[in-house]
């Protein structure tokens, strides 16, 4: 049986970050608040764990198209090549914010994370527990949003829903207050210029 953990975003509590941070270690599964929507999360250097999140999701892991969530903008260069100058000003202007960026995957980027072109989805949600669970672990965490299987309602935005529904599946859902139900702006940034894969939350007046 899964917890349920209450975080507050202003200050969320260091024993309960380190505690989320232990399961994720240990190749757990998380759900968490985002700027966004309600994400589910592993540690990108658990292959068991990203294994359990594509079974939830009913997807096999090589197809699961995972996107990572790093804590600034000087971890994400850990994890793709260069980037060009009038890209990265872009992104320090976004960021943190409700974008996912598609950038060129370096090396350190588990390969089950990386589509035939070598493309990985990268976030930094503006939203400090997500944030702290990052910075406590160390490195990036794997991340899908969790969908409902309304039609009308496409994302859960209500974490005693949201842990009713995952608690036999998953470790720990953090309860952050009520989550979005616009899901992130998909920018790709794989060329030279910055082409619109998917209008989300975030504007797009750049």
């Amino acid at each position: 049986m899964s917890m349920l953990l209450k975080l507050y975003e202003q200050n969320p509590n260091p024993r309960h970050i380190q505690k989320i941070v232990e399961c994720l270690r240990e190749n757990g599964v998380i759900i968490y608040p985002t700027d966004t929507v309600y994400g589910m999360g592993a540690n990108i250097y658990s292959p068991k764990a990203l294994e359990r999140m594509a079974r939830i999701k009913g997807i096999k892991v090589e197809k699961a198209e995972f996107s990572i969530i790093c804590h600034d903008l000087s971890q994400i260069s850990e994890y793709c090549l260069p980037i060009p100058n009038h890209i990265f000003k872009v992104m320090k202007r976004l960021l943190p914010g409700p974008y996912t960026f598609i950038l060129k995957a370096n090396s350190n980027v588990p390969r089950i994370f990386q589509s035939r072109k070598k493309t990985i989805g990268i976030r930094v949600p503006d939203n400090e527990i997500a944030r702290a669970i990052v910075r406590e672990l160390g490195n990036p965490i794997a991340n899908t949003s969790i969908r409902d299987e309304d039609e009308i309602l496409e994302y859960t935005t209500e974490p005693e829903l949201i842990y009713e529904k995952y608690k036999t599946l998953v470790d720990i859902v953090v309860d952050g207050g009520y989550g979005d139900n616009v899901p992130s702006t998909v920018l790709d940034c794989t060329s030279n210029e910055i082409i619109i894969v998917r209008e989300g939350k975030g504007p797009i007046d750049f």
